[in-house]
C-alpha cells in the first residue's frame, strides 16, 4: 500500500471552535423558559437542541439557552479550574472556587425558590431523571444546569447552592453535556405549543404511569405482519381497552419497578 493510502478514505472530522449559529447572542424574551447551562465545553450545544421541533421552538422564541463557559471563571495565568482530590485518589476534581461563581453568576435575576428556579447537576449519583422530575422542570420558569467533569464537583459547592444531582442513568458519561442535552429536550418538549398536540404527550410512556402501547401505521400487511385487526375496527371503546391491557403487559414484562408502583397507585 502506498503511502498516500494511510488514511484509508477516512475524512477528517474536528470540532467547531464555536457554538452553532444558533446560538448568537438574542435579547431575553419576556416569559419564555430558559436554560443555563455551565460547561468547560460550550461548543457541543446547541447539540440535538439545535434540530427538528427544539429547534424550532428555540427560533420561535419558545424557550432560551444561555450558555455559561466554566474556563472563563478559572484560576490564575492558566485558568485552572481543577485539582487533585483531597485525601489523595485518581483522577481531577472541579474546584469550589471555581464552580461557585459560576453558579453566582447563572442566578442573576432568576427566582430563589428551587421550584421555580431548579439548579441541576448532571451526575451518575444522582436521582435517575424521570418523567414527573421533568415535569416539575417545565412548570419552573426555567433552570441552571451544571456539566460535571473528571471525577466531579467539590461537594461543598453541592451543599452551599443547594445544588439538585439528576442522573441519566446507571452508566458514566465523559461529561454532562450528553445528558443536559437530553434533559433540556425532555423538558422543553412539554413546553405550551412546542409538540402542537396535548394528546400526544398524555399518551406517552411514563405519563400515566406505565409503558406506551404499541404502534402500527400503514400499509395493513408488511412482511406478512398485519395490524391487529382491534385497531381497524373503528370501534374507539375496543381500541382504548387494547391499548391500555398492552401498556399494562409491557410495563409488567419489561419495567417490573413501574409496574409495581402502578399497582400501588391505584
Amino acid at each position: 500500500m502506498s503511502k498516500d493510502n494511510k488514511s484509508h478514505g477516512r475524512l477528517a472530522i474536528r470540532p467547531t471552535l464555536k457554538p452553532s449559529e444558533l446560538m448568537k447572542d438574542r435579547p431575553d424574551i419576556a416569559g419564555a423558559w430558559k436554560a443555563k447551562v455551565i460547561t468547560l465545553f460550550p461548543e457541543t450545544f446547541p447539540g440535538v437542541l439545535g434540530s427538528s421541533l427544539i429547534g424550532k421552538a428555540y427560533n420561535e422564541g419558545k424557550w432560551q439557552l444561555d450558555l455559561i463557559e466554566l474556563r472563563g471563571f478559572g484560576i490564575g495565568k492558566h485558568k485552572d479550574v481543577d485539582a487533585p482530590p483531597a485525601g489523595g485518589g485518581a483522577g481531577l476534581v472541579l474546584k469550589a472556587d471555581v464552580v461557585g461563581p459560576a453558579l453566582e453568576h447563572a442566578r442573576r435575576g432568576t427566582p430563589v425558590d428551587p421550584t421555580a428556579w431548579p439548579v441541576v447537576y448532571m451526575s451518575p449519583r444522582g436521582k435517575p431523571m424521570t418523567q414527573k422530575m421533568i415535569e416539575g422542570f417545565a412548570a419552573a420558569e426555567g433552570m441552571t444546569i451544571l456539566c460535571g467533569r473528571f471525577e466531579g464537583v467539590d461537594e461543598r459547592v453541592l451543599d452551599e447552592y443547594n445544588v439538585q444531582e439528576v442522573s441519566l442513568g446507571d452508566f458514566i458519561l465523559t461529561g454532562g453535556e450528553i445528558a443536559a442535552q437530553a434533559l433540556i429536550d425532555a423538558t422543553v418538549r412539554l413546553l405550551p405549543d412546542v409538540l402542537g398536540n396535548s394528546e400526544s404527550i398524555a399518551d406517552e410512556s411514563f405519563s400515566a404511569g406505565l409503558l406506551e402501547h404499541p404502534q402500527y401505521t400503514k400499509p395493513a400487511e408488511w412482511k406478512g405482519r398485519k395490524i391487529p385487526d382491534v385497531l381497524l375496527s373503528g370501534h374507539h371503546g375496543k381500541v382504548d381497552a387494547w391499548r391500555q391491557e398492552q401498556s399494562e403487559k409491557l410495563t409488567k414484562d419489561r419495567r417490573p419497578d413501574l409496574w409495581e408502583k402502578h399497582k400501588q397507585g391505584k
